[in-house]
């Protein structure tokens, strides 16, 4: 089953992931995305563990369970750090200071959420694309 696996940048400065479709709470927390990531898998192991050990069988949401990650703007900066946040926002058409205000953790708006999103679409497009010689 896929489901939602948000990846938020929390007030203190960590990275949580939580899965808000599922009845069973599933959580993961680190300094980076990379560590809540690894977190998260862990949790969910043990989980699966915890019914099979007890012989207790897997609730529905978590049978054959697999995730989409979903991640706020500083969480994707945070695990994609190669991409140069100043060069993506020109790329996305986007003033540099305020995409690293949106980095910070600034509100930003349905439309510029999608002008972000549509930008990062047709960076994997053209990076799919590439050939090498």
């Amino acid at each position: 089953m896929k489901t939602i696996a948000l990846i938020e940048k929390g007030k203190d400065g960590t990275f949580g992931i939580f899965t808000p479709h599922i009845e069973s709470t599933i959580i993961g927390e680190g300094k980076t995305v990379a560590e809540a990531k690894a977190d998260f898998e862990n949790s969910v192991r043990e989980i699966i563990a915890a019914y099979t050990e007890n012989g207790e069988q897997l609730p529905e949401d978590l049978n054959n369970i697999d995730f989409v990650y979903k991640y706020d703007l500083a969480s994707f900066f945070d695990y994609y750090s190669f991409i140069n946040v100043s060069q993506f926002a020109k790329w996305a058409g986007i003033n540099a200071s305020l995409m690293r205000q949106y980095k910070a953790g600034q509100y930003i708006s349905e439309k510029q959420m999608s002008k972000i999103e549509t930008t990062l679409h047709r960076v994997g497009q053209e990076l799919s694309a590439v050939k090498l010689v």
